[in-house]
């Protein structure tokens, strides 16, 4: 009996391996993208899976149509929206303000709002 366990004990550990570097984070990723998909509303600013960037003009069960250019609406699956453009946009810039800041204080440079008035 306990030979067997002993037998199947590396496809256990192989298995638990799998699960935790593999199955779940792809869970968690294909959560997080119908989350997105479930939030989305008129006017968010979209790339789609093919790179191509637009703005939602109407949102359907299925179909959601992208304004890709002033007059040129295209119809997608919804499915195929990867990610908004607002949120990683947001975040380069805050990237590069703090890219910034360093630079400013290495060259001894500072920032209006970090000056203190001497009294």
């Amino acid at each position: 009996m306990g030979g067997t366990l002993v037998q199947f004990l590396p496809f256990i550990l192989i298995f638990v391996i799998f699960y935790f570097l593999l199955i779940r984070p792809q869970q968690k990723q294909r959560k997080q993208h119908q989350q997105l998909l479930d939030n989305l509303k008129t006017g968010d600013k979209v790339v789609t899976a093919s790179g191509i960037y637009a703005s939602i003009v109407k949102l359907g069960d299925e179909r959601v149509t992208l304004e890709i250019a002033p007059k040129v609406n295209v119809q997608i699956d919804r499915s195929q929206i990867a990610r908004l453009t607002d949120e990683s946009s947001g975040k380069a810039e805050k990237e590069q303000e703090k890219k910034d800041d360093k630079k400013e204080e290495k060259s001894g440079v500072a920032k209006l709002s970090s000056v203190k008035k001497k009294s």
